[in-house]
């Protein structure tokens, strides 16, 4: 009964593709065919033609029939004739490789050797940092050289197979040099430094090449675990270092990073792609955006999937295929999608052809990347889930601007796409890895591809003037620069038990400064705070963390890394970051690089060469750290501002300070640092948080009032109001010299009593009085020399006002003259 129906559905099967192949051959067919069926009716219910019709079109249709099985024989023929020849194709003698290792002796010193080095050093040490060994602390690349001695290839000849439609050429690589020059510096875990240099590297192996995309590019990997021989020797690191003896375990540490390396990323299936395109735009790709879709799987079957041992022993008391086909209708699984550190989940989805149609939003770090699709089961009686298979896609950028995508294909073949622009979207049905069933249907596009110069795909040919042809940039020098972040929005962060409960907030980190937003309670908070960062460069990320801020510790809800890199002044990047290591959330940032002008700075300095000068009032706080063990503090601020150094009174036992007091400090665009502390008799002072206020933008004589969060603490913000003092040349007159000098004297008088209280208490030993008095005194000084600086600005604008009046009046003389004549 089974042959019956396989035979029917093998008959259905060839009339369609017969039917198919038939009208794609001859394109009227389709319109003779109704002409026809309404004749045959006629002649049928009607009235009768003859009944020669219906044997002529047997007669035609036998004949259209047999052609075309006659070309599909010799099709098939052919193929096997064609997989038969590249299947025997004869080893290439020694003598024909030769050529091949001059010319690659001729352009490795000049050409391969400097690119090669540029491109695997980055590679070497970003590899060193992940992966340190014991006994050493922290490590770094000081140089790295390839040599000038090339690999050989093919040393015992070459020989070219067919695997489906696919040609391999297989080869011997072997590479034996002591002409290396990498030097490595660490720091070990016991005492000292030491330098590592490696002085010989012995590679040997098979190496695949297979040609893809009508020879745009090339996929290469070895065919097993390549042998690795590394030779190490010790030198001086310093003058706290060791001698020149071999430590233990390095070189075996060295041989086994090296080959894990290998084995990850180019061993047999695992493969790497060498892009020849036509066109080099000469730009370096520094990230990406893309958009995966997982859409759907099919052929999902448990007898072949991993990961359902214990499903398996339940199916394994029945027989037929009808309980198979029922427990693969019962299947719920789900895919993992992994780019690096960056995870997320479709939903469950039923059956042995899932749906999904899930899309989500991916950074890349690099030009290269390996997105990993990890199919899982969704067992709602079992806590943990079911790992059942696994395959992933390897995407490039290629030097004009294009994408490539490969993957495992079908018997270890390949899979390679090419998107010639961004935004194409690519289809790739991907077989799992490893089972003998299933496989994966994903889309990606490729929305851009970002650039060390500034510019990114979709505008890559609209490079502004400062830029050179070959995509470095010729802009001005990043010293000075700063990088202004707004921290926008948020969405899809993880949800908390109780919500409405607790909020949520921000942390950043770039180089050693930290910045952290205010909390904003609700599931899609909206912060909209800016924040600004000297630009350090040298490929420096800007690290967040997302916190729920909650009562008993606040929860990590994911974190992030993004690249500042090529950032143009006057360009603002507007982006959606993904978070890593959880399963949903994004955080939406405006990004742009500032630098003030010549004209601001010639403003600047000329507003402080007027006495312009900076007020600061420190009005409170609220949410401050307990320092002390009844959970309260006792917080003043200490400001420092350039060499300038003021405190604020204490507020005892409080975590809600209200000081009201204000500051002044002369206007020469110092740091302004606030830190908040806690004011102990006994033991010294402990910092409860500090803050970097930022005003050298705020617009002459405007007051800004804000609330900044604390850094380096859990909780806390200040409040402050701050205005950049510019007096007005035009209104000034002398007589406005008059209350200044009475606050300077009103001040001296001050400094007197001061001096006074200060001196009975230390006859006292008040200690608390002491400290307090202190910081009076301080601030007192420090604003008697603001008053003095101003009298001394005042009077040069007074005698500037005098010399113009002068000549005002020498400019006038002349034309009185006439009227007395």
């Amino acid at each position: 009964m089974s042959t019956r129906r396989r035979r029917r559905a093998f008959s259905f099967d060839e009339t369609l593709v017969f039917l198919n192949r038939l009208i794609a051959e001859k394109p009227l067919l389709p319109s003779l065919i109704p002409l026809i069926l309404v004749a045959w009716a006629i002649e049928r219910w009607v009235f009768s033609f003859s009944h020669w019709v219906p044997l002529a079109v047997a007669v035609w249709t036998t004949i259209q029939y047999g052609s075309y099985q006659r070309r599909r024989i010799v099709e098939d023929l052919n193929e096997k004739w064609k997989q038969v020849i590249r299947s025997t194709s004869p080893i290439t003698a020694l003598e024909h490789c030769e050529w091949l290792n001059k010319l690659l002796m001729e352009v490795w010193p000049y050409f391969i050797n400097p690119k090669f080095s540029t491109r695997f050093s980055s590679i070497v040490e970003k590899r060193l940092k992940h992966q340190k060994s014991k006994l050493i602390e922290k490590i770094e690349l000081l140089e790295f050289s390839l040599g000038s001695s090339p690999p050989i290839l093919g040393l015992h000849g070459t020989r070219w197979s067919c695997s489906h439609d696919l040609r391999i050429m297989r080869f011997g690589f072997d590479w034996d040099t002591t002409d290396l020059s990498i030097l490595l510096l660490a720091k070990l875990a016991f005492r000292g430094t030491a330098r590592i240099v490696i002085n010989s590297l012995h590679i040997k192996g098979d190496v695949l090449l297979m040609p893809v995309l009508d020879g745009k590019a090339f996929l290469y990997s070895f065919v097993s675990r390549p042998e690795v021989k590394i030779g190490v020797a010790f030198g001086s690191g310093g003058s706290q270092s060791l001698p020149a003896t071999e430590l233990p375990m390095v070189s075996s540490w060295l041989v086994k990073l090296l080959t894990e390396t290998l084995v990850k990323t180019m061993v047999e299936p695992r493969r790497r792609c060498l892009s020849l395109p036509a066109v080099d735009l000469r730009k370096k790709a520094v990230g990406g955006i893309i958009y995966v879709t997982v859409v759907s799987a099919r052929k999902l079957s448990r007898n072949s999937l991993k990961g359902i041992s214990s499903r398996r022993q339940l199916n394994s008391f029945t027989n037929g295929n009808l309980e198979d086909e029922l427990v693969d209708k019962a299947l719920q699984t789900f895919v993992e999608v992994e780019l690096e550190q960056l995870t997320r989940r479709t939903g469950v989805s039923s059956g042995s052809s899932p749906t999904w149609n899930s899309t989500f939003n991916m950074v890349l770090h690099e030009e290269t990347g390996t997105i990993k699709l990890h199919l899982y089961e969704s067992t709602p009686s079992n806590v943990k889930y079911d790992y059942l298979a696994q395959c992933e896609i390897k995407m490039k950028y290629v030097a004009d601007d294009s994408t490539t995508f490969w993957a495992i294909g079908p018997d270890s073949g390949v899979i390679a796409k090419h998107a010639e622009v961004c935004g194409k979207e690519v289809e790739m049905v991907i077989p799992f890895e490893g089972v003998n069933s299933g496989e994966l249907t994903v889309t990606l596009v490729l929305k851009e591809w970002q650039f060390s110069d500034g510019s990114h795909t979709l505008n890559s040919f609209h490079l502004s003037s400062n830029q050179s042809l070959n995509g470095s940039s010729t802009s001005l020098s990043r010293t000075g620069r700063k990088i202004s972040i707004t921290v926008v929005e948020g969405k899809d962060l993880l949800a908390k038990d109780k919500p409405g409960k607790c909020g949520q907030y921000v942390k950043m980190q770039y180089g050693k400064t930290f910045q952290r937003t205010m909390t904003v309670r609700g599931s899609t908070p909206s912060w909209n705070q800016k924040f600004e960062f000297d630009e350090i460069g040298d490929g420096e990320y800007l690290k967040i963390k997302c916190y729920n801020e909650e009562t008993f510790g606040d929860d990590n809800i994911g974190c992030a890394r993004v690249n500042l890199e090529g950032l143009v002044e006057g360009s603002i990047r507007d982006v959606w970051v993904p978070l890593e290591r959880v399963n949903s959330g994004e955080l939406r940032l405006q990004i742009e690089a500032v630098r003030a002008d010549d004209h601001e700075g010639s403003m600047d300095s000329d507003i402080g060469s007027v006495g312009g000068w900076i007020e600061l009032v420190l009005l409170e706080a609220k949410d401050l750290v307990a320092a002390d063990i009844r959970g309260t503090s006792d917080p003043f601020v200490r400001v420092q501002y350039g060499n300038f150094k003021k405190s604020t009174k204490v507020m005892d036992k409080t975590l809600n300070p209200r000081w009201n007091q204000t500051l002044e400090f002369p206007d020469d665009g110092s740091p302004l640092v606030l830190h908040v502390k806690d004011h102990n008799t006994v033991l010294p002072t402990s910092n409860i948080g500090d803050c970097v206020v930022e005003y050298q933008r705020l617009p002459p004589n405007q007051m800004s009032d804000k609330w900044i969060p604390l850094q380096g603490v859990k909780r806390g913000e200040i409040h402050i109001q701050i205005t950049r003092k510019v007096p007005e040349l035009g209104k000034k007159s002398s007589l406005d010299s008059e209350p200044s000098i009475t606050k300077a004297r009103q001040i001296s008088s001050q400094m007197k009593e001061a001096r006074n209280k200060f001196h009975s208490l230390m006859e006292d030993r008040d200690l608390q009085g002491l400290s307090t008095a202190l910081s009076e005194l301080e601030s007192l000084e420090d604003l008697r020399e603001v008053y003095m600086e101003e009298l001394e600005r005042e009077q040069m604008l007074l005698i500037n006002k005098i010399s113009d009046l002068g000549r005002e009046v020498l400019n006038r003389s002349p034309l009185s003259m006439p009227s007395g004549n």
